[in-house]
């Protein structure tokens, strides 16, 4: 049984944001929802996250994820402080608890599945999670045995010359049996020029310490400043282009190219250069994406193309062509086999196979058939200034161009409407529908006053 506390009650200065640190984001999800996505894998018995700084927007952010507990810190006084909070709450708790930071958002589910294996086969007391660092620099030193206990834990700034050689580096990641730490926690004392109370203090008081090692310590890297977050969102978008490459999706330019690592993709996608993939986006066999085009929360079938254009929370189904400078939105759904074209907007619409909007046009709350062609400039007048009004058109209907269906309208079957027409009442099946102005010729007409003019 396992137990997992984050620590996200600091405020993060550096960032200079009047948001929390932990809620800002980074490929898709906020640092902290990172962070409890990396836990799922263990299903812990519970996730205790540890507020403070704007603690009532922290818990807002997170109220969509089921299951979280929130303990206030009131008074940010150090890592030891923050895990004292836990005490009323894990009284009678005797299982594990794994300690995270909310600014740590790289660690793989892989090394935490690691880390307390290790803590259970060896019988630990504690087991830290440790890198070794290119350049360790104000990190605190791990020292071991040759079986990976932990003899000391010395801060850089109390480190000799020769201690900080030493590149093994404690990346504040713990695995605690909890029942020894609570018997530590109320005794830690802040002798320290910070006050605070540290939780690397507990950890050398518990009794048994293994250090395990993350094989790549870029996954330790916290997230202090815009600066880091730009460098951890490089990192992410390395791993999660090489999954998607190895797992047979080509990607033209991959270095122009930026996809959310909740996006699902299927082999024989080709992602073309300057194409952004967001959010819970679902891409199906072959594909292609881009160039310059931009899905979010979607989903495309097989064998769709999509060119300079913009999907967003919309389905668009196997075969149809979308593009150029089309723009999908608000549950947009698009039947099989059809074509959305230049410069067109639907927008909480349905359109039946085979139907075509090729370009110009702008469908809002629309219900359109199979095999409807809407003619260039066609429009739904959907907007009364108050409220959003429907339109239906039936299979085989054609608008002509420059058409205004002004809604609430109904068009049936096999409707033909001229060109220039605006609707404004229904019109029924196998109907020609002429609503415009009779054309009107003045020969001879000039203007007589211009035409005197010397």
């Amino acid at each position: 049984m396992v137990v997992v506390a984050i620590l996200a009650a600091g405020r993060g200065t550096r960032m200079k944001s009047n948001l929390p640190k932990v809620l800002h984001s980074l490929g898709g999800r906020s640092l902290v929802e990172r962070v409890i996505h990396s836990v799922e894998p263990l299903s812990p018995s519970r996730r205790l996250v540890i507020v403070g700084y704007q603690a009532q927007e922290v818990k807002a952010a997170m109220e969509p994820i089921p299951g979280l507990e929130f303990v206030e810190q009131t008074e940010q006084k150090g890592t030891g402080h923050a895990i004292q909070q836990l005490l009323p709450y894990l009284e009678d708790y005797t299982g594990d608890l794994i300690v995270l930071n909310g600014d740590v958002p790289l660690l793989t589910s892989q090394t935490l599945q690691n880390l307390w294996q290790t803590h259970q086969e060896h019988q630990n007391d504690a087991t830290i999670l440790t890198a070794y660092l290119p350049d360790a620099k104000g990190y605190g030193r791990v020292f071991c045995d040759s079986e990976n206990i932990v003899q000391q834990i010395v801060e850089d700034k109390d480190c000799t010359s020769a201690q900080r050689q030493n590149r093994r580096i404690n990346a504040g990641v713990y695995c605690f049996r909890w029942q020894n730490l609570a018997k530590v926690l109320p005794h830690l004392e802040a002798n320290n020029s910070q006050k605070e109370y540290y939780l690397t203090d507990a950890v050398t008081q518990v009794g048994k310490v293994m250090a395990v090692d993350v094989q790549d310590y870029q996954e330790i890297l916290g997230i202090n400043d815009r600066l880091q977050l730009a460098n951890a969102y490089d990192i992410l978008q390395t791993r999660v282009k090489e999954k998607w490459m190895l797992a047979g999706v080509t990607l033209i330019d991959p270095q122009s190219i930026t996809i959310d690592d909740t996006v699902e993709l299927q082999p024989d996608v080709i992602i073309e250069p300057q194409t952004h993939l967001r959010g819970n986006t679902v891409i199906q066999a072959g594909s292609r994406i881009g160039p310059g085009s931009l899905i979010e929360n979607s989903q495309l079938g097989e064998n769709v193309t999509v060119q300079y254009s913009v999907i967003r929370d919309s389905f668009v189904q196997q075969g149809s062509q979308i593009g150029p400078y089309s723009h999908l939105r608000g549950q947009a759904k698009v039947g099989a086999g059809c074509r959305i074209g230049n410069f067109v907007e639907l927008k909480n619409t349905q359109l039946g196979d085979r139907t075509n909007v090729a370009h110009l046009s702008y469908l809002g709350d629309t219900t359109a058939g199979t095999k409807v062609n809407i003619g260039a400039g066609t429009i739904t007048a959907n907007y009364d200034g108050v409220k959003k009004h429907p339109t239906k058109i039936g299979d085989r209907t054609k608008t002509g161009s420059n058409s205004v269906l002004v809604a609430p309208v109904t068009l049936g079957n096999d409707v033909y409407v001229a060109a220039g027409s605006t609707i404004t009442e229904d019109v029924p099946d196998d109907a020609l529908v002429i609503a415009r102005a009779r054309q009107v010729v003045k020969p001879g007409w000039r203007n007589k006053s211009a035409q005197s003019q010397p």
